[in-house]
């Protein structure tokens, strides 16, 4: 994700644009039909062809084709929207849970508080690897030996960190530690980390239907195909600046839907899941008032790209 101020710097923001990966190849293939569109109009020229196409036909097409796509890139964005939520349901459950923690468990034994707020940064750091390409358990923290040996044989490491979790709260009530009411006020928090994680899978494992994505990226090729055959008679050489125009803006509105359809990757415009999960991670140690080396604050560049 880009970060950066809105509505702070109108031109600043422009000028940032075209480090975006997808800016860029919407570029290139602005270029590639401004070169097509040149070859149409000198084909027109050199062999003096007449085209009588309606002149309302390509205006028909163009809005038929704006509604497809505002339906596509709704969709992309419910999606991208709804992981949000997740994510942003994720920061308050860990927080709920840090701060019952604190309250409940006693003050003086560090190592427990610390074990706890360990668990709770692993479940997040473990969820954000896990909807991406695999979890890295160099980034996982205070790992033992058992626990390594532990995670070689487990394909679903959140909810091996989740499971972990709710058996040190059983732990804690069965010793007297906290008591019914404070069990009863732990589990919805720590049962919404599994609901999280499976909302997320959710949207992770069900891609938009494949024959709908191709569909619609085989309507903006075929009209921007005929587009010159409809512009150069009336236009010219102007067509080209025209529908090169068009161009860049059917195929930005399709590439940008088709980058935050999958909300959790690391393309500029997902989501910073991994900022997220460190800031879960530093206030989960906050809380419960107890330190790591791991926890640091991270000073973010305007139009950096964060993950």
């Amino acid at each position: 994700m880009i970060y950066y101020e809105s509505n702070k710097n109108f031109f600043g923001d422009m000028g940032h644009l075209t480090r975006s990966w997808t800016m860029r190849k919407v570029l290139r293939a602005s270029g590639a039909i401004g070169l097509y569109c040149l070859l149409v109009c000198i084909v027109v020229y050199w062999f003096d062809l007449k085209f009588e196409l309606p002149a309302n036909l390509f205006s028909l097409i163009g809005i038929v084709l704006s509604i497809l796509l505002v339906f596509r890139t709704n969709t992309a964005y419910d999606r991208w929207w709804e992981g949000r939520n997740q994510w942003g349901a994720l920061v308050n459950h860990c927080r709920n849970l840090a701060t019952m923690a604190h309250a409940t468990f006693p003050s003086e034994d560090k190592n427990l508080r610390k074990e706890f707020a360990t668990g709770i940064a692993n479940f997040c750091i473990a969820l954000k690897d896990h909807l991406r390409a695999g979890v890295k358990k160099e980034e996982l923290l205070l790992l033992t030996d058992q626990t390594r040996a532990q995670l070689e044989t487990r394909n679903h490491i959140p909810a091996y960190f989740s499971s972990q979790l709710h058996i040190q709260i059983q732990t804690l009530y069965r010793s007297g530690v906290i008591s019914d009411s404070d069990l009863l006020n732990f589990k919805p928090h720590l049962q919404a980390l599994l609901d999280i994680t499976g909302a997320c899978e959710r949207i992770r494992k069900t891609p938009i239907p494949f024959s709908y994505a191709v569909y619609v990226k085989v309507l903006v090729f075929a009209y921007i195909l005929m587009l010159p055959f409809g512009m150069v008679p009336d236009f010219g050489f102007m067509s080209i600046p025209i529908v090169m125009f068009l161009g860049f803006t059917f195929i930005g509105i399709e590439m940008m839907a088709q980058e935050i359809e999958e909300p959790f990757g690391l393309d500029c415009n997902d989501l910073p899941t991994s900022d997220i999960a460190h800031t879960i991670k530093t206030n989960v140690f906050e809380i419960l008032e107890v330190t790591h080396k791991h926890v640091e604050e991270e000073k973010t560049e305007l139009y950096e790209k964060i993950h």
